[in-house]
Order: C-alpha cells, then structure tokens, then sequence
C-alpha cells in the first residue's frame, strides 16, 4: 500500500557530517555535561482506542456519499446504517435528531442484565419475586402474576421476546431495588459508552418528555451489546415465546424474512410511531440498521430490510493493518537502532464501496524527534486513513520495538547532526 508520512530532513552526506563535527569539537565540550539532561523518551500517549473509530461531527462525512448506489428511499424519521467490523456509519438521515426510543429502551435494561449475569450477581435459574409494582406496569406485557417467583431466562424471554414491561420491571428490581435506582445505572452506563445525547427515565420505555435519544446512539448501544455479549444474543432471534398459557412472537419481522438476521428489538408509542433495531451476520461481516418514525410494523420491516441489503450488497470490509504490522518506519537519534517502525496495537478495518479498496491510503502523523531511548507499545501519534481526501477513521500509531540508548560518542555525534538539520 502506498503510504503519505511525515518525513524527517535529509541526512547530510557523509564528508559533510564530519566536517560538521570538526567545526561543533568546542560546542561538543560545551554540551558534554549536559547530554545525560537532554536524553528524553517519548511521552505516554492516551489509553488506547478497542478499534479505529471512524470520524464523526455534526457535518459528519458518510462513505456512502462515494458510492454509485444511492440510499435507499425510506419513509422513516430517522435511521442508520452501521458497520459492526469497522466502526462506521456507512449512511444515515437525521442521526442525532432527538427521537423516542420506545421499547428499543429494553436494550440498555438487558445489557446492565447481562452485565449482572456475568459478574455473578444475577443467576439464569434464580428466581425473582415479581412485586406489586412490576405487574401493574401498563404498555405491552408477559403476563406474570403478582407475588409470584419467576426465573431470570423466563423474564429475560418475557422482556427481549415478547417486549413485556412487567418482566423489564421485576429485573430493574431485582439488579437495584427499584426501577428509579436502576434508571440511574442506565444513565451512568450510557455515559460510559460515550451516548451523548440519551437519557432515560424508565425502564421499558414507556414515553416520558426527557426519555429520548438518537439513531447514533441507538446503533452504537446496539454494537456494545452484541460485541460484549454474544452469549446471550440467542434471545434476540428467538420467534416465540409461550407465558402463562399466552404464546406471543416475536415483533422483529426480519426474523422470518431473512435468515441472516438474529436480533435486535422493535419499539412503538403512539407518539414514537414504530421503529426497530436490527441486526444481520452474513459472511462474517455484521450490520446495524436504525430505523424510527415509521408508520406501521410492515413500514419498519420493509425500511430495515431496505437498508440492510443495501449496506451489503454495495460496500465492504477492508483490512487494512494487521496488528503489529509496520505502517511507516521513524528515524530515532541517539539510539543503537537508526529507526523504529510505528503501527497498531490492534487490526484496523474500514467500510468501503466495493472496488475501492485498494485507494484507501494511510497518512501518518507522529511526535519528532524521537530520541532513545525508546519503549515498545508507546504511543507516538496517529494514522489516518483517507480515501479520495475524505478521512475514514484514525487510529493511535505506537512504536512496535525497543530501541536502546547509543553509546556517549553516538549520542554527540547525533546531538550535533540535529543542531544543523
């Protein structure tokens, strides 16, 4: 792959550096007594980034805008395509429009759920008693009987399966006491995974002035969910479920359209109109699709699948680095080795239009001068990863080996050649 760096100054020639030498002898003398002061290692850099995150701000750049294959139409308020692999947004309309999540809600209730079921704190076959509160909770429900005990896998299906209120209650309960505690949780966590613009105020997403977020939020929440949590991802294709004498399907229509789709979760008020998350895995690859606003289940359906095939059939995956993998070598003064290669701690992939793949190219920016001596796995800079001037995402460059400090004579004779270059 081509590469666009920053380059260092040209080394002068060789009768050219020691004549150099010959002149800076008083200077050499001079500084002698303070090279030992003047011998730095490159500064720590910032906690490394899980994956390269593709850029984002309020005119954010989609890479669909270099497709041939124009958007699907949509009559949806808002929606989104999300690649998984990549981390990109690959097209989306009113992204950060402030919407009602409605029962797409249950996607954070269920990921602090299975965060308890990791930690120890929640058991599958434990049984939770299911109070006052929770049964009399109004909207859509999994019909559980007051006082009585019901296993955590029952209501997990109760709540991602038949979207019941009262199983989303009777867990709130369970993990904090109260649903209002368990609100406050949701919130921190959101926070945490950087949901800028959602707030909740209950559980199950029942509609309320400042329970509200966006598509861009909806669609990241959705890929920390099925990244951390694949174990539990059998909940969301599931088609049925069968409580209380009372069998109730799935409302995610996908499920029996398409094969490769295995989640995630529908939502309706009457003030959000109908939307629905979803998910699909096809050749290792998996999309994210937002869609909200809509005027009926079948317009959902429809919408999603829309969006699904075409973020499938008209873009892909690249890998573009693997880890450890050098993108750019850097000179290094004062140091045994000449030059350390930059790269990444992790493997870096980017969406783009099928066939452009082979355009994408790296632009590395990183601290100079390096000077050993200098430490395997620091942060130095960054690449970004450019695809006809427009930026697909950045990732943090770190040096990919140990270079030692040279010895007295070659740390002054590389002092000198750096006063002069």
């Amino acid at each position: 792959m081509k590469q666009r760096v920053d380059h260092f100054n040209s080394v002068p020639s060789r009768a050219r550096r020691w004549m150099r030498a010959v002149w800076a002898v008083p200077v050499c003398w001079a500084m002698m007594t303070s090279v030992a002061a003047e011998d730095t290692v490159p500064p720590q850099g910032a906690e490394q980034a899980v994956a390269a995150q593709a850029h984002s701000n309020n005119t954010q750049f989609f890479v669909s805008q270099l497709s041939t294959v124009p958007a699907p139409t949509v009559g949806a308020k808002a929606w989104a395509s999300y690649d998984v692999n990549s981390g990109q947004f690959i097209s989306a309309f009113n992204l950060d429009a402030p919407i009602e999540p409605a029962s797409i809600t249950k996607l954070m209730t269920a990921y602090l759920v299975f965060e308890a079921l990791e930690s120890g704190r929640l058991q599958l076959d434990q049984e939770i008693h299911v109070s006052e509160n929770a049964w009399r909770t109004e909207g859509s429900r999994m019909f559980i009987d007051p006082n009585s005990r019901v296993k955590v896998d029952d209501l997990l299906q109760g709540m991602i399966v038949q979207s019941g209120n009262d199983a989303t209650v009777a867990l709130a309960e369970a993990i904090a006491g109260s649903e209002d505690a368990f609100v406050a949780l949701m919130n921190e966590e959101a926070a945490r995974q950087g949901l800028h613009h959602t707030h909740y105020q209950n559980a199950s997403g029942l509609p309320h002035e400042t329970h509200m977020t966006t598509v861009r939020d909806i669609a990241l929440q959705a890929a920390n969910l099925v990244e951390r949590f694949p174990q539990y991802l059998h909940y969301y294709n599931q088609k049925e479920y069968t409580w209380n004498n009372i069998r109730q399907a799935n409302r995610n229509r996908l499920l029996w359209l398409d094969d490769t789709v295995d989640g995630l979760k529908t939502g309706h008020t009457k003030s959000a109109g109908y939307g629905l998350v979803s998910t699909a895995l096809r050749d290792g690859r998996r999309i994210i699709s937002v869609v909200v606003g809509t005027s009926s289940d079948a317009a959902r359906t429809e919408d999603s699948l829309k969006i699904l095939n075409w973020s499938f059939q008209n873009f892909e995956d690249i890998k573009l680095y693997e880890a450890g993998e050098s993108i750019v070598d850097a000179r290094v003064w004062e140091g045994e080795e000449k030059s350390v290669g930059l790269g990444l701690n992790h493997p870096v992939w980017v969406t783009v239009p099928r066939g452009m793949g082979e355009q994408v190219k790296p632009v590395a920016h990183y601290a100079q001068p390096l000077i050993a001596p200098v430490e395997k796995g620091v942060e130095v800079g960054t690449v970004t990863f450019m695809l006809d001037d427009h930026e697909l995402a950045e990732a943090p460059l770190t040096t990919l080996a140990d270079v030692s400090q040279a010895g007295f004579f070659g740390r002054i004779i590389d002092k000198i050649q750096r006063m002069f270059n």
